[in-house]
């Protein structure tokens, strides 16, 4: 094992789009370093190298803790994961998410030897869940984000915002979120071969920020034969279900629930729709364009734009779409735009065929040895 020693530290290993990321990087730090992977709380979904060494701060789930115990954590977590850098001689701690992030300014402060590498994976404006947490974060975030070493982001927007609406000063790079390349050919010229539907997917939270009733409302309309699959759980489930039965779609729509490898549920699709009012970096826009799906999303910060047209502005007319260079993009919460997009990649199977090569090429620019090299160079000093 190499002896340079690494830390990364997030609030559990869920099956959300910072922790995909952070299973996928440890697949190759390992490579160059002596990894700890440090969570503060019991939840795992991805799988965790055997060579990496787990530390959970705390060992019930998030969910089987009164708000009582909680109030006590952030002390708790901090003391313990300061002894642990301090006790393994870690030098490079790096962190995910706000929570943790503001763990590792504290940590910062006392250990000014220690190089801290923060990440911002949501839009910080937008990634609020009330005015006090807004607040809050307009207070902590300049406090203690400043104090660590370098930032990276997955989306040129988040940094944007997090120097203008939060005066975070440090240095910031935006590292794109990484890929596994699916390890078998694809042809999109057979795409939706042999499918008596129009089978459309989406993966994501079931909750509001993503926006799924848009998709309901959309194919609510369409004059012909689709299916719609939704990957994923979350508290929106029982009021989506309801939806469903009161647009009489029960036989279009397919809850999928949460799967362990999204690729196999893909690849038996015509296309994939992103819904969400707001995105960090979609890693599930990513994973459709890496199995060669065409792709339609809503036009939100931060992410979509940046992936499907390389960030070059455009303009969306009302409840129509527009023919971006690796996918469709809609304007938020705009279930006629939708519903437009989906109508002219039915009606065009040659569209179908060149947004699908789109997308393999365009996945293929985020793959996982490409995006880890991008990484590794940031925090080598």
């Amino acid at each position: 094992m190499n002896c340079k020693k690494i830390s990364i530290l997030n609030i559990s290993l869920t099956n959300g789009g910072a922790e995909k990321v952070i299973s996928v990087l440890l697949k190759r730090l390992i490579i160059d370093y002596d990894v700890t992977f440090i969570m503060l709380y019991n939840d795992i979904h991805f799988e965790i190298p055997q060579e990496v060494e787990t530390i959970i701060l705390c060992r019930n789930s998030p969910r089987n803790r009164s708000t009582f115990l909680k109030l006590f954590d952030p002390f708790r977590f901090v003391i313990k994961y300061n002894r642990i850098l301090r006790e393994r001689d870690i030098k490079q701690a790096v962190s995910f998410l706000a929570y943790p992030n503001l763990i590792n300014g504290i940590i910062s402060i006392f250990n000014p030897s220690i190089k801290t590498y923060i990440s911002e994976r949501g839009f910080p404006s937008n990634n609020v869940t009330s005015k006090l947490s807004f607040i809050i974060s307009k207070i902590f975030y300049p406090l203690l984000y400043n104090r660590c070493y370098k930032l990276f982001s997955n989306s040129i927007y988040i940094n944007k915002d997090l120097r203008e609406n939060f005066n975070v000063k440090i240095p910031m790079e935006v590292i794109y979120n990484p890929i596994e390349l699916p390890d078998f050919p694809i042809d999109p010229l057979s795409l939706g071969e042999n499918k008596q539907e129009f089978k459309i997917i989406n993966v994501g939270t079931l909750n509001v920020r993503k926006n799924q009733n848009m998709i309901l409302k959309a194919i609510k309309n369409l004059n012909f034969n689709c299916q719609l699959t939704l990957l994923g759980g979350g508290p929106l489930e029982k009021e989506l279900k309801n939806q469903v039965l009161e647009y009489n779609l029960t036989d279009k729509v397919i809850f999928g629930g949460v799967v362990s490898n999204v690729t196999d549920d893909l690849i038996d699709n015509c296309c994939f729709v992103l819904s969400s009012f707001t995105e960090g970096f979609p890693n599930a826009l990513l994973e459709a364009m890496s199995v060669g799906l065409p792709c339609i999303s809503t036009n939100c910060l931060s992410g979509p734009l940046e992936l499907l047209h390389g960030n070059e502005q455009i303009e969306i007319p009302q409840h129509g779409f527009f023919n971006a260079k690796y996918g469709i993009l809609i304007n938020n919460d705009d279930e006629i735009g939708l519903a437009e997009a989906l109508k002219y990649l039915h009606n065009n199977p040659n569209e179908r065929i060149r947004y699908s090569t789109q997308s393999l090429k365009r996945a293929k620019l985020y793959e996982l040895d490409i995006i880890y090299g991008e990484f590794k160079n940031f925090i080598t000093f």
